[in-house]
């Protein structure tokens, strides 16, 4: 009979021998694991990836688990991790990320009281930290503006959102009935489905909880990472198709919660910017054609999605008209990267 899990930790490995050892035992670290699982997925790896996640299977019989599979991309990764998956909780970390140990006690605290309740919550949201190679002072993102802590909220409990401010994958830990029955399947060798991650399963989420703790160690700034700016204008056709994907998961305004439908508008915008941003950063006229494209589809899917998130701040200051507005674009990009670090 297998163990009781209350969360499980996906995560998917693709040739991270040099970072997998800090990622699993910082996840294997709480004073008592016996209820957290560990799902290596190791995703067709060509260096000794699936080796060392058969030693910490071997080391920590009923906690990690590895599991090979040819290569899918971190999209394929995760939806096999999600399918495995035996806790009551599910959370996602990249092979090359790890959690912190005072904030894992926080999580697994409040995630047990959730498993032993009548009405478990349906998601649990906590802060991440931008771990910049060569950066002293982390950027730690937070909620505490809106959302409040340690109560059960729903949507229309939350508040305002900041202009750049979203529940990225690394803030989240969903309910794994809830990803299952959202029907959520990422893109296979596809960049950026987080933001699907954060996204799609939305709908589906009636509870939640917010605790206000650095769980999550985002580590950016290695070379080849798929934030590095350059990186990320290679592969807008992949930004496009994550946002031809998020419109399509996002449900009409009057039949979702208006709290719901508010913060979905408002992460589409954020979204839709940032695919417009790399591609106004290449300078390539190719690329140009092909924003006016996303938007005239979004239009084109529901002109009420459309009219909603054009209407947003971000959305308007990225759709400045010739060659004056991209100028300002890539100015405005790069002030921000300096200040925030977030690539």
């Amino acid at each position: 009979m297998q163990e009781k899990k209350t969360l499980t930790f996906v995560v998917p490995a693709y040739n991270m021998t040099e970072y997998l050892e800090r990622c699993v035992i910082s996840l294997i670290a709480a004073k008592r694991n016996d209820d957290i699982e560990v799902l290596i997925v190791d995703d067709g790896s060509s260096d000794g990836t699936l080796e060392m996640a058969q030693k910490f299977e071997a080391r920590h019989p009923g906690i990690v688990r590895a599991i090979h599979q040819e290569n899918k991309g971190h999209g394929g990764a995760v939806n096999t991790g999600i399918a495995a998956a035996r806790g009551m909780y599910v959370k996602v970390v990249d092979a090359d990320d790890w959690v912190g140990p005072e904030s894992l006690e926080q999580v697994m605290a409040v995630l047990r009281e959730e498993a032993d309740s009548t009405e478990p919550i349906d998601m649990l949201v906590t802060n991440y930290v931008y771990d910049k190679v060569g950066k002293r002072n982390k950027h730690v993102v937070n909620f505490r503006h809106a959302m409040k802590a340690g109560e059960r909220l729903t949507w229309n409990d939350l508040g305002h959102f900041g202009l750049a401010e979203y529940i990225l994958m690394h803030a989240l830990t969903y309910r794994t009935a809830v990803v299952r029955e959202s029907g959520m399947q990422l893109p296979e060798h596809t960049f950026y489905v987080d933001f699907i991650y954060a996204y799609q399963p939305f709908p589906w989420v009636k509870t939640m909880k917010y605790l206000d703790t650095p769980f999550y160690h985002y580590f950016i700034g290695r070379d080849g990472q798929s934030v590095q700016t350059d990186v990320m204008i290679r592969r807008v056709d992949q930004l496009r198709l994550v946002n031809q994907c998020m419109v399509h998961a996002t449900p009409e305004r009057d039949t979702v919660p208006d709290g719901l439908y508010r913060y979905m508008i408002h992460f589409l915008a954020i979204e839709s910017s940032v695919a417009s941003v790399f591609m106004i950063l290449s300078r390539d006229p190719e690329n140009y054609e092909k924003k006016k494209d996303m938007w005239d589809d979004i239009k084109a899917y529901s002109p009420t999605i459309y009219k909603d998130v054009r209407k947003k701040a971000m959305s308007r200051a990225l759709n400045l008209r010739g060659s004056i507005g991209r100028f300002v674009i890539r100015k405005g990009y790069f002030v921000a990267e300096h200040v925030v670090g977030f690539n």
